[in-house]
């Protein structure tokens, strides 16, 4: 047989395999399981065994014990009465994954997540882990969806989920989906699946491989009990706006990253049921008004849901050349990796009730993180020569104000040139012009480049009219209101 038939019926082999997503979980305590296990390793489907779980039960106490600093013997009696005199092969389950043939031994569910999820504790109260475990999430659209399934997983915010999406992946997906080459041509719900359960072999996930349609979106959104969050992130419009109008039906909250700008949308139909689909956007659109639409003809309707006055730089260069030049809108890792974080933690939010809100919202790096924008942190020691100067309020005196004149036009460097002392020292006599409580003028001013900083003085003068300092703060806010103002008008 040549090496061509060789490879061929290798592949052949392989595509007609059912393609497995879940993994199987053996306990050695039920005999009919026992047995099944013996049977998969005599047959030699298993190409590996990892077997910490010694270790995993050492990890355990120790976390509930933080404080605790046993031996190594003192350690390993503790876990010998935590096994209770069973043999530690029949502690907790052997997981079976079949995509990798690994066989994995795991703590009981209940242990293995209070361990895997101890290093969220106080970010998340144990409390809350056990409220958000019961939790049911639905998302669909398993390219940017994925990498939000995968971390709401990790997290630990759901322990059921519904993931949906017809598509496979292809080569060109690898720009923004974690996957592996050798996963170009599998269901991206399987890909998904597999991750999440990779982290977490107790899940419950239900798979649709075969995507929504007008037929199914229900039983999606409610089969075996209503889901308490959908995630939409699916391209097609049609299945967009009609999911929202099932979910909107049945009161089920709605969320959505769109990879441009960071932009987050979160739609609280559980708590206004008449609230109008994606804020109005598509106002007097229905979604049987978008099924037979092409790519090319569904851009003036993107551009409706992304209402922006301001969009990314490339974004709208780039919607013109769909179908010219590419085959869909552009999507980056980084964009998918930040809108990940912003559903899991809004979602986290939103289930434990302490986030009610509905509307839009945007965590645009472009804009946060640029030059001129970073946050002016206190030194511990002082500045380096000529990077910054301190200029205490008290030096620039009333008399000094008068003198110069505060109502003469103030000039400012060039753009881009930091201000020198003369600008510094102007500036600031507007500020302390500033009122505050007992006149005790709490302020001092730092200058770094072009930015000039208000700070509370560490040692104020003592005064009744500042109670906690809340004078000060007023203080400080009209006196950089000032400076502000008086920036402005330069």
């Amino acid at each position: 047989m040549s090496l061509e038939t060789l490879i061929s019926s290798l592949t052949a082999a392989t595509a007609d395999e059912d393609v497995p997503l879940r993994p199987t979980l053996y306990s050695l305590d039920d005999p009919a399981q026992r047995g099944a296990l013996g049977a998969l390793l005599e047959r030699g489907e298993v190409a590996a065994v990892r077997n910490a779980l010694a270790e995993q039960v050492a990890e355990l106490l120790t976390a509930r014990r933080p404080d605790w600093s046993p031996d190594a013997d003192e350690l390993a009696a503790a876990v010998e009465a935590h096994l209770g005199g069973r043999p530690a092969s029949a502690y907790g389950s052997w997981a079976w994954y079949p995509w990798s043939r690994q066989l994995v031994h795991v703590l009981p569910r209940d242990e293995y997540r209070e361990l895997r999820q101890s290093r969220n504790r106080y970010k998340i109260t144990a409390e809350e882990q056990e409220l958000l475990t019961g939790r049911t999430i639905a998302v669909i659209g398993l390219s940017v969806g994925a990498a939000s399934a995968v971390t709401l997983a990790q997290e630990g915010v759901g322990s059921r989920f519904r993931l949906a999406d017809f598509d496979r992946l292809s080569l060109s997906n690898l720009n923004r989906l974690r996957a592996s080459v050798a996963d170009v041509g599998l269901p991206k719900v399987v890909i998904a699946a597999r991750q999440m359960y990779e982290i977490d072999p107790h899940l419950d996930i239900e798979a649709w491989p075969q995507g929504l349609t007008a037929e199914n979106v229900d039983a999606f959104l409610t089969g075996g009990g209503r889901a308490d969050l959908l995630v939409e992130e699916c391209d097609d419009l049609y299945i967009k706006v009609y999911a929202r109008e099932r979910a909107r039906a049945h009161r089920i909250p709605v969320l959505m990253e769109t990879n441009e700008r960071g932009m987050l949308d979160v739609e609280r139909f559980d708590r206004e049921p008449h609230r109008p689909l994606l804020h109005g956007l598509l106002s007097g659109v229905a979604a049987a008004d978008l099924g037979a639409l092409s790519t090319r003809e569904k851009v003036p309707y993107v551009l409706r849901i992304l209402e922006q006055e301001r969009p990314s730089e490339r974004f709208v260069p780039s919607l013109v050349e769909i179908g010219q030049t590419i085959s869909s809108w552009p999507q980056l890792a980084s964009g998918v990796a930040l809108g990940a974080a912003l559903v899991t933690d809004t979602a986290r939010r939103l289930l434990l009730g302490t986030f009610t809100a509905s509307g839009r919202w945007f965590v645009d790096p472009g804009e946060l993180v640029r030059d001129g924008t970073e946050t002016m942190l206190r030194s511990e020691g002082p500045p380096p020569a000529g990077e910054a100067r301190e200029v205490a309020a008290r030096e620039v005196t009333e008399r000094e104000v008068t003198e110069r004149e505060v109502t003469a036009p103030l000039r400012l460097p060039e753009a881009g040139r930091p201000l020198d002392e003369e600008a510094v020292r102007r500036l600031v006599s507007y500020g302390i012009q500033a009122p505050s409580g007992g006149n005790v003028q709490p302020w001092r001013f730092v200058s770094r480049g072009r930015v000039l900083e208000c700070r509370l003085d560490d040692d104020p003068a003592p005064t009744l009219l500042d109670f906690e300092r809340s004078a000060s703060h007023l203080a400080i806010g009209a006196a950089a209101e000032n400076i502000d103002l008086a920036a402005r008008a330069a």
